[in-house]
């Protein structure tokens, strides 16, 4: 029988595979089952943010020059302070992983008002981000996580983001559900001809004009 560890070990462990250095982030009761996995396994770094426009900022440059940047934020109004920075991630076309908390399951899109709680965040992350899931089963968290990091890396890149709730952060998994790392998707190769013919109408152009 596979041993079982939580969702948020399983979330460290597979961030490692991924060769992650650090992680930006604010604290909150929301992912903390993450939080403290990364820190008692001791194999990544977590650097605290006053905010999370700013941990977003900090994990969106570390991704411009390693290949893949990871941010931690809470749910509700944390999410919500991480749009900005998504923002310019996504026109900056950084490889990025966001990763933020959600209330219980049992709470999620009731609208009635529970402790950091907000209105469609799905949706708002949708909108600031290239791509932007829920994990809705513990089984199927890590699946969901090597996607994310795969659309993140994939040409054109950018910040892919992925909401956790907090009851399924600290649900127990089997082991082996952490499995190796996905490469990026493959493109379509560029058409030399296309650009051959492109740069033979840039020569010809008297005022050439990019856009």
């Amino acid at each position: 029988m596979s041993e079982m560890i939580t969702v948020g070990d399983a979330i460290a462990r597979t961030l490692e595979q991924y060769q992650v250095e650090a992680i930006y982030g604010v604290i909150s009761i929301h992912n903390l089952p993450i939080a403290d996995a990364v820190g008692q396994r001791g194999n990544i770094r977590f650097v605290p943010a006053r905010g999370e426009a700013g941990s977003v900022t900090m994990a969106d440059a570390h991704g411009r020059f390693s290949g893949l940047g990871v941010a931690l934020t809470s749910t509700g109004a944390g999410a919500g302070n991480a749009v900005g920075a998504l923002v310019e991630a996504m026109n900056a076309c950084t490889p990025l992983l966001h990763l933020t908390g959600q209330v219980e399951k049992a709470w999620l899109d009731a609208d009635t008002g529970f402790i950091h709680e907000t209105r469609d965040q799905l949706t708002f992350l949708k909108a600031s981000s290239k791509r932007a899931y829920r994990i809705s089963n513990a089984n199927q968290a890590i699946a969901i996580l090597h996607k994310a990091i795969q659309d993140a890396q994939t040409a054109p890149c950018g910040p892919v983001s992925v909401e956790i709730p907090i009851d399924i952060q600290g649900a127990k998994i089997p082991l082996s559900l952490v499995t190796k790392p996905v490469k990026p998707a493959s493109v379509p190769a560029v058409d030399t001809g296309m650009v051959d013919a492109l740069w033979a109408q840039l020569k010809q152009a008297k005022q050439p004009l990019l856009w």
